[in-house]
């Protein structure tokens, strides 16, 4: 598998923008892409898109906030993972040209491709990855490695120290095909986000801001009507939109998915185990830039005010 070329021979024709030639290589392989900017960041909403700040939905559906589930219907690269496509006339389309123009690299969906990416962000986490994990492809990064996956997952942040999974709702920067056979994703991997599964001990650094710093599950929620299932689909969407938000609102997407999944246990003889929920929807708000002291008012009064209501 090589990089693709400008092999266009018609010197009239103008040559298209090198990541975008990436991103239609990578199209046509079946893997949705987007551009970034430079310091990998996506593409920043367009003014349709920016004016919801969740007091209702905008012209493409709401995504910045991440209500509703399916791909981005604006026309613009806009909401990072969302927008990511395989569609050509999309990736070359006017709304999307000046995008291409001032991007600095490319990006891809890995759950929309059905990939699961293991984030490898130093060397510790890369030597604990090759005494731990089962060898597959394998891309170099500035920092460490990418170790890919065939098959999809929830993403979570900081699973362990210098190591994120990205796969659902995320995306991750292209940075070339790699070396060696890919594997099918490993319950090895799987268990990292899921607390009760995992077979190492706890450490200080789960103490550390991120999504999986806490973990939902039967034995804080003996009262919940609800099954495991459910409530961890809801929280991961939930989560999912508040990372989302990297540029603004995700302090009060914070507040609304705090009340939102409260409601849900409205009618549960408790107790449900909100404060797990509730400190993972913190993780998420300060893990996008939020203060936690913020983060922590907008989630414990979204929690609070559906659950007074409802009593």
């Amino acid at each position: 598998m090589t990089q693709p070329t400008d092999i266009s021979r018609d010197p009239g024709r103008r040559a298209l923008p090198v990541h975008l030639q990436t991103a239609l290589w990578l199209a046509g392989l079946g893997l949705p892409v987007l551009p970034l900017r430079e310091g990998k960041l996506p593409v920043g909403n367009c003014p349709a898109c920016t004016s919801s700040k969740g007091a209702g939905p905008c012209l493409c559906g709401d995504r910045p906030n991440m209500k509703f589930a399916g791909p981005c219907q604006c026309p613009a690269a806009c909401h990072g993972w969302a927008a990511a496509t395989t569609d050509p006339a999309v990736l070359t389309s006017r709304a999307w040209a000046r995008a291409w123009q001032q991007a600095g690299a490319v990006a891809y969906h890995p759950g929309g491709g059905g990939f699961t990416v293991v984030d490898l962000d130093n060397a510790d986490a890369v030597a604990w990855a090759r005494q731990t994990l089962p060898a597959t492809r394998t891309v170099p990064t500035t920092r460490g490695e990418h170790w890919i996956y065939r098959g999809a997952m929830q993403s979570a942040n900081g699973v362990r120290p210098g190591i994120d999974i990205k796969s659902l709702m995320v995306y991750a920067r292209w940075y070339g095909p790699g070396t060696g056979d890919m594997a099918t994703l490993p319950d090895a991997v799987r268990a990292l986000v899921v607390k009760e599964e995992t077979t190492q001990p706890r450490r200080v650094e789960v103490d550390s801001s991120s999504p999986a710093r806490a973990t939902w599950d039967r034995s804080v929620a003996a009262g919940c009507r609800h099954t495991d299932s459910f409530v961890r689909t809801g929280l991961t969407r939930g989560l999912a939109r508040v990372a989302a938000c990297r540029e603004e609102g995700a302090g009060s997407t914070a507040y609304g998915v705090a009340r939102f999944l409260a409601k849900q246990h409205s009618a549960c003889p408790g107790p449900c185990g909100l404060e797990a929920i509730e400190r993972q929807i913190i993780d998420a708000a300060v893990a996008v830039g939020v203060p936690e002291a913020y983060a922590a008012r907008a989630v414990a009064r979204g929690l609070g005010t559906e659950l007074v209501r409802t009593s």
